[in-house]
């Protein structure tokens, strides 16, 4: 298993959604960071142990779990070394303005975190199959879309949102608000090239009290966020297109192509290479 963060997967073009079912046995490595997506993503947990961190704060994640992130939200996962799977669904925002979904946009305005009675979430587990089997055959199929839809409806109309007690919603934090000129930049530029002082600089913030403020909020360094962030962007580059190795590394600012796959490897344990034939082999089975 490769040592990956979170799934940067990319919708295929000409795509509505995309659906992947993730394994990762006892002790295979897994780590997440805060990170955003330009699309909408549901999580729908068989097996987990861990933690969700969202704009409502953070929740304790147990097997049959759903979370649902909307595009452009801050969220970061914490799983322990059990064993643990699930699917991830993640759907263009256009989808969600088609007139049948209209009633259920609401219940999908931020991050939550939902649980199912045990009868209904059997029914989820059994659309969420339906869904896959039809995606492997055709993304692009009325069948695809129609499962889609009833999922989304499915999930609104039963599922609860999971609520904690004394966990701030991050987003009411005193220190995410400090943050919001740097965080805008991760929101929305693919490559950022500002120094620490520089970030600090932009929150009025001294470089130490920004440095420490960030990795409470982020639980990494600004250099290393910086980093991942790249290489995330990267990853999802190479899902997208087949742009070379080479012509990425230096989109991204890398100040090589060596030096791009040797911190693409030391993150996902794979060469950028490596991962784009991964992609393409998925592509090419279905």
């Amino acid at each position: 298993m490769a040592n990956v963060y979170c799934e940067p997967f990319c919708i295929e073009k000409g795509y509505d959604f995309e659906i992947h079912h993730v394994k990762y046995g006892e002790k295979d490595p897994y780590s997440c960071f805060m990170h955003f997506h330009e699309v909408h993503e549901f999580i729908i947990f068989d097996k987990i142990e861990g933690r969700y961190f969202y704009s409502q704060g953070e929740s304790q994640l147990e097997d049959d779990d759903i979370v649902f992130t909307p595009a452009l939200e801050t969220h970061d996962f914490e799983a322990s070394d059990k064993e643990k799977s699930w699917f991830i669904v993640q759907i263009l925002p256009a989808f969600f303005q088609q007139p049948e979904l209209e009633s259920c946009v609401s219940f999908f305005q931020q991050g939550i975190h939902l649980r199912l009675p045990e009868d209904e979430m059997a029914n989820v587990r059994q659309q969420i199959q339906w869904l896959y089997q039809s995606y492997q055959q055709n993304p692009d199929s009325t069948k695809s879309k129609v499962l889609l839809k009833l999922l989304i409806l499915w999930i609104a109309e039963h599922a609860v949102p999971v609520k904690e007690t004394n966990v701030l919603p991050l987003k009411s934090s005193q220190g995410y608000s400090k943050l919001t000129p740097v965080i805008n930049k991760f929101r929305y530029e693919t490559v950022i090239e500002l120094t620490l002082v520089e970030a600090a600089e932009l929150c009025h913030l001294s470089p130490s009290y920004f440095s420490r403020l960030f990795k409470k909020v982020f639980r990494y360094s600004y250099s290393e966020y910086l980093l991942r962030h790249k290489l995330y962007n990267a990853a999802r580059m190479l899902s997208n297109d087949k742009a070379s190795v080479t012509v990425i590394s230096y989109e991204m600012n890398f100040s090589s192509p060596s030096h791009f796959i040797a911190q693409f490897k030391k993150v996902f344990g794979i060469t950028p290479l490596q991962y784009q034939k991964q992609l393409h082999q998925r592509a090419d089975s279905k």
